[in-house]
């Protein structure tokens, strides 16, 4: 369904006489839910964005939930440190998701556009959780915005009643 988005996006462009560099080349569903999609590389997502009434109509008659199109140039990598394993890691935690939820919902402002992750490769962090090797590890996710980011960074984040440095 997602290349049927960018499909029916690149053809509507084309059929309102866009500059031939203005196409939604690719599109992806991220697990938020989000398609995402990437424009032509002569094309920067502010050019796209003139063209935002004929993106949105193109991707809502292949995907009827499409409700938005926004640039996403402004987001910005955090990392998380000290994100204890018990918590996030393991049968039952539900994992980074949780985390994830958790920020939005005791953060104001902030949007977390994609999934959470560790940063070393899970399986390895779980398997140095297990050899008692370590209890917590680093995670990393982007948010929306640079002041967000700068924000996060100089007070921290919260999850769980738990501050955590950024």
């Amino acid at each position: 369904m997602d290349q049927e988005i960018a499909s029916a996006n690149i053809r509507a462009l084309f059929h309102q006489q866009a500059p031939a560099h203005i196409r939604i080349m690719n599109a992806r569903r991220n697990a938020k839910g989000a398609i995402t999609g990437i424009t032509h590389q002569n094309a920067t997502a502010e050019m796209a964005l003139q063209y935002c009434d004929i993106i949105i109509t193109a991707a809502r008659t292949v995907g009827k939930g499409v409700v938005d199109v926004e640039d996403n140039d402004s987001w910005e990598r955090a990392t998380i440190y000290a994100v204890p394993l018990v918590r996030y890691m393991g049968k039952g935690t539900e994992g980074l998701q949780k985390m994830r939820e958790e920020f939005e919902v005791e953060n104001e402002g902030i949007a977390i556009p994609a999934q959470v992750r560790w940063l070393a490769n899970p399986r390895t962090v779980r398997e140095r959780r297990q050899n008692g090797e370590i209890a917590a590890s680093l995670v990393v996710f982007v948010v929306k915005g640079n002041k967000v980011a700068q924000s996060l960074v100089k007070k921290g984040i919260k999850a769980a009643g738990v501050w955590y440095r950024v």
